[in-house]
């Protein structure tokens, strides 16, 4: 399990979506579900949004449901489309003491990002600097010292050790992964 690429979420809030969009004109916003728990909306009353400025906002919730694979929300003050759009681009989070404990082998985004990559043989690899949805396999966004991208499934047979202690992930590259 993943969650948000921007710093300036506090280590210890979880991203739970993404605002995506601007919806109806009652105020409404499309939010991006980056959480496994997505029954968690609703019930959800207050919610806490890291807006790209930095800027952190207390909003209530007054409706929700969920749409095509979105959780549309609508939150007190916010009434028309234009309120709304100003909310786009903003997370949701949750602080990690509210997060939900994972099962053994499933990791929260924050958990991951800024971990250093290495392989089995000891070779540097980079830093992951986010984690890519694809909706299959996520993807590992890693950097190298050099600038290089590297792209690297987040799969069990590849990512052969995380530690999300030591901020450390090994990998077993197959064949040419590194050299695409």
């Amino acid at each position: 399990m993943v969650n948000g690429d921007d710093n300036r979420v506090r280590e210890a809030d979880v991203v739970i979506a993404r605002i995506v969009k601007a919806r109806g004109l009652r105020g409404e916003v499309a939010c991006d579900i980056e959480t496994d728990f997505p029954e968690r909306f609703t019930s959800l009353e207050r919610v806490v949004v890291w807006m790209p400025d930095g800027s952190r906002l207390e909003l209530s919730v007054e409706d929700r449901w969920f749409h095509k694979g979105r959780v549309i929300l609508r939150f007190g003050g916010y009434d028309s489309m234009t309120d709304a759009q100003r909310l786009v681009g903003g997370r949701l989070v949750i602080s990690e003491a509210d997060a939900r404990q994972l099962e053994e082998g499933r990791y929260y985004e924050y958990e991951i990002v800024g971990s250093e990559v290495a392989t089995t043989l000891g070779e540097r690899v980079g830093r992951v600097e986010r984690l890519l949805r694809t909706g299959g396999t996520d993807l590992l966004v890693v950097e190298s010292e050099g600038g290089r991208e590297y792209l690297i499934p987040f799969a069990d047979d590849i990512c052969v050790e995380v530690d999300p202690e030591t901020r450390r992930i090994t990998i077993a590259p197959p064949e040419g992964l590194l050299e695409l």
